[in-house]
């Protein structure tokens, strides 16, 4: 269980950056699914050529915001629709991924020097201390999104999502908004594609397949748990979705299903998470507590 601690807690970057686009901007970004791979092999492929683990992670989370800068460009002033922007930069990157790493669908890293070479020789992988470290890690990306989110243009970005022309009518660049947006969301999945890279050991062209989905059913369960009240609440919903969402799957896997279902798993793991907030009790549940809370506020003031 450890484990899926671990790969949680890195993959929560990724849906912190999911949650900037799906929640923030109200833009379904599809790219993730290439970005993810991209930020991946560009660090493998520096790091086997014997760049500096920083220079080569910098590197991969550069590309990452170029692609979600290629997505904003197609929709702002392509007038693409986003869906459509995302899934034909998707569908490019997955030509540009195999060249970066030399027209090879693998870049193995088990003999290079990682980010996690000395917790691997150490055997601290796998333990409560990477899970510590991994936590420190996510908390201090979530903290960056929080103050970027509460800065004027971070509010501005959130303006865009809630009410585009209102926020056109204050003023604010809503295109320029929308793509710098995407580019801050897909350097955050690259990032995540350098970590999980370094951690597994290997870049692979089909690592990113089907990640938007579990990027999804993290933002939707630990929002559907935790709620969304606040800025704040939400980043850390996303975060601690991501690990419950990869324990849900490490669950899977330990009673009988196997790695094929996964993606099946996910699907029905986001549609519970979409329904059951709806269902009666449960809305209901929901409803006293946001009345309570007021009535506390209201009592305290």
């Amino acid at each position: 269980m450890i484990i899926a601690l671990e790969i949680g807690l890195l993959y929560a970057i990724m849906a912190l950056g999911v949650y900037l686009t799906y929640r923030v901007l109200d833009f379904p970004d599809l790219t993730v699914d290439g970005s993810f791979t991209t930020g991946a092999a560009t660090c493998a492929i520096l790091l086997v050529s014997d760049v500096p683990i920083a220079l080569a992670m910098i590197a991969g989370t550069v590309a990452g915001m170029l692609a979600g800068a290629v997505t904003g460009l197609l929709h702002v002033w392509g007038k693409i629709n986003p869906l459509l922007a995302g899934i034909l930069t998707q569908i490019a990157l997955y030509s540009v991924n195999l060249r970066i790493m030399g027209n090879r669908a693998n870049v193995p890293l088990l003999r290079i020097e990682t980010l996690f070479s000395g917790l691997r020789e150490d055997q601290l992988l796998g333990t409560w201390i990477s899970v510590a470290l991994f936590a420190v890690v996510v908390f201090a990306v979530g903290a960056m999104l929080y103050w970027f989110l509460g800065t004027s243009y971070g509010v501005g970005m959130r303006a865009t999502g809630d009410n585009e022309l209102m926020a056109r009518s204050q003023g604010i660049n809503t295109g320029v908004t929308k793509i710098v947006g995407l580019m801050i969301s897909n350097g955050l999945v690259a990032l995540c594609g350098t970590l999980v890279a370094q951690y597994q050991g290997f870049s692979d062209i089909s690592m990113g397949i089907g990640l938007i989905v579990a990027g999804l059913a993290s933002v939707i369960v630990g929002q559907a748990i935790f709620g969304m009240t606040a800025v704040w609440q939400a980043i850390t919903a996303a975060a601690l979705g991501s690990v419950i969402y990869r324990g849900v799957i490490q669950i899977a896997l330990n009673n009988g299903f196997n790695p094929n279902d996964m993606k099946l798993v996910s699907a029905v793991l986001v549609v519970l998470a979409l329904i059951l907030p709806a269902w009666g009790p449960l809305k209901n549940l929901r409803l006293r507590r946001r009345r309570n809370k007021a009535l506390m506020e209201g009592a305290s003031a």
